[in-house]
């Protein structure tokens, strides 16, 4: 499944800010350099390593700024997250997709399931901070069709 086409059903934002509405019209993806890709992910990960630990204030700085403005604070984001995006918060299964540079940003998408099997696509949007790290700007998430079991 090409991770920039993403099922318009169903979509809801992670609680993580902003989205590029990758649904819309023709926009196109290049590859992303392994540097970038590996950094990339380890941002995604080390989120998803600060849900699972209940590391709120991590998990907060690994959000854009803009987000955190958004978000307001860690709890805030923490519960949001916990009480709407189970999945995000704890994840069974996760595998990350190839990133891709689209418009600019550095696109990544996620498969996840959930405690119950449902699967889910998350597509996370990252910008890369003037020292050269990369922040999570935003996420949107699909649920798939099919279950894993």
């Amino acid at each position: 499944m090409n991770n920039v086409l993403i099922h318009r059903r169903a979509l809801i934002s992670c609680g993580l800010g902003l989205s590029l509405g990758l649904t819309g019209a023709a926009a196109f993806a290049d590859d992303v350099p392994a540097a970038l890709a590996v950094k990339a992910r380890a941002v995604v990960q080390a989120q998803l390593d600060a849900f699972a630990a209940d590391d709120a204030r991590r998990a907060f700085l690994l959000a854009s700024p803009g987000a955190r403005r958004h978000l307001g604070s860690p709890d805030n984001f923490i519960n949001l997250v916990r009480k709407r995006y189970a999945v995000v918060y704890r994840p069974a299964s996760v595998a990350f997709l190839k990133p891709q540079l689209i418009d600019g940003v550095v696109v990544l998408g996620v498969q996840m399931t959930d405690t119950q099997g449902a699967a889910w696509l998350a597509t996370y949007t990252l910008e890369r901070q003037p020292d050269g790290l990369f922040l999570i700007e935003g996420c949107e998430l699909v649920e798939n069709e099919g279950r894993y079991t």
